[in-house]
């Protein structure tokens, strides 16, 4: 097993309108593994996962991924993610939101956003604005978007949200696919059957507090 630590989590609080939100977490997320985070709504997990992130600014504690210190709005370098719904400007097509997300970095061509376009079964050539797209597809259109830069850390909130059956069997295939080739991921979801089949550590956030529920 892979010792390399990708994320580094040393006393992390989150307080908000002086709720604990987080509590004193400290934990460690080595390469190459997927790792399901679970929880009621509200515990703390898509909290958990904005610390990470750099969305926001923890009260107390650090967070480091790859090395690197994530504070003060820094976002981690070769991470995709998903956190609560996807946002994509309405008036545009699928391509033409990927391309733009595509050109902060500029590190794909225009032929590697439609692979990932095509990998979720969206059509790369589909013309029609992403307001019409029905709540799966806006769904597979952000796990495209969190995949192609082919990051090395995945940090997904309910990545499974909307899809169908089909869908979601997919998903799981590239996730293990994606793990198999060395990629770190944070999965949440409410599917006790797919933190089973995918992670290898399952943690649960309860009351802002976090602990390692099984090791499999």
């Amino acid at each position: 097993m892979n010792d390399k630590v990708i994320i580094k989590i040393n006393n992390l609080s989150k307080k908000a309108n002086d709720t604990d939100i987080l509590k004193n977490i400290s934990a460690e997320f080595k390469e190459g593994n997927i790792y399901g985070i679970v929880g009621r709504n509200g515990s703390g997990k898509t909290m958990l996962f904005k610390s990470i992130c750099g969305l926001i600014n923890p009260t107390d504690g650090e967070v480091y991924v790859f090395n690197k210190s994530i504070k003060n709005g820094a976002f981690p370098e070769e991470t995709g993610i998903i956190i609560e719904n996807p946002g994509f400007l309405p008036q545009y097509s699928a391509f033409e939101n990927l391309k733009i997300l595509a050109s902060i970095n500029n590190k794909i061509n225009d032929e590697t956003i439609k692979h990932y376009i095509s990998l979720v079964t969206l059509d790369p050539n589909d013309k029609r604005p992403v307001k019409k797209f029905s709540l799966g597809m806006r769904q597979k259109l952000g796990i495209a978007q969190a995949l192609m830069e082919n990051p090395k850390l995945l940090i997904l909130d309910e990545p499974m949200n909307s899809l169908d059956e089909d869908s979601v069997e997919l998903v799981r295939k590239i996730l293990l696919d994606l793990k198999n080739k060395g990629v770190t991921i944070l999965l949440s979801s409410h599917n006790r059957e797919d933190i089973d089949k995918l992670c290898d550590y399952i943690y649960t956030i309860k009351a802002g507090e976090f602990l390692l529920s099984e090791d499999k």
